[in-house]
């Protein structure tokens, strides 16, 4: 809790993508109980895949609210490094300054990485608003599709974090990288399976 208070005080130097469609990897966790599997897939915006990456491990700590950098954060950081080259941004399943103490898992994630960092997730954790600051916003990725919430999350402010949500958008309403960084995850839990 202190690191993340400490992290939430902190006013790094604000990241701008070079063009519309930046080098962004997605990122995302399963779990069966402890066991973990986390994938990243790297692309330029919607469109070609770079790279991917998929690691197993355990969870380092129990679930707890507010506290997921514990739990997942380890692992998506692994999976991260494991990819071919660094993104420009990530993309984490997780909220930003939408948290109890203005730090949550995408936040964290990208301070630890040292890269501009953005959430996506399907509800607020708080709230849009919070102390009159807007901390989520709502984003309509695909028309007559449910939104999605966009969290800033490290240097990235929410017009950016939206900015880079819209470039790596395709037809489904997820992020390209995030979806196939959740397809690959999921199917990475399922093969441990057989």
């Amino acid at each position: 809790m202190r690191v993340q208070e400490e992290l939430a005080a902190l006013a790094p130097p604000a990241w701008r993508p070079a063009g519309p469609r930046p080098l962004a990897a997605g990122c995302f966790i399963c779990f069966r109980g402890d066991a973990a599997w986390a994938a990243a897939v790297l692309m330029w915006g919607d469109r070609r895949e770079v790279g991917s990456a998929v690691v197993r491990g355990v969870a380092d700590a129990p679930y707890e609210p507010g506290l997921l950098a514990l739990r997942e954060g380890p692992l998506l950081e692994a999976a991260l490094r494991a990819l071919p080259e660094m993104p420009e941004v990530v993309m984490a399943n997780a909220s930003g300054r939408d948290h109890p103490r203005r730090a949550g898992l995408a936040l964290h994630l990208g301070a630890v990485l040292g890269l501009p960092s953005v959430g996506v997730t399907d509800r607020p954790l708080l709230g849009l608003r919070l102390d009159g600051e807007e901390a989520a916003r709502e984003v309509e990725t695909r028309a007559g599709a449910r939104p999605v919430i966009v969290h800033s999350g490290w240097r990235t402010d929410l017009d950016c974090a939206v900015s880079v949500v819209l470039g790596a958008t395709r037809r489904a309403r997820t992020p390209e990288p995030l979806r196939r960084a959740r397809r690959a995850a999921r199917r990475a839990r399922a093969e441990a399976d057989e």
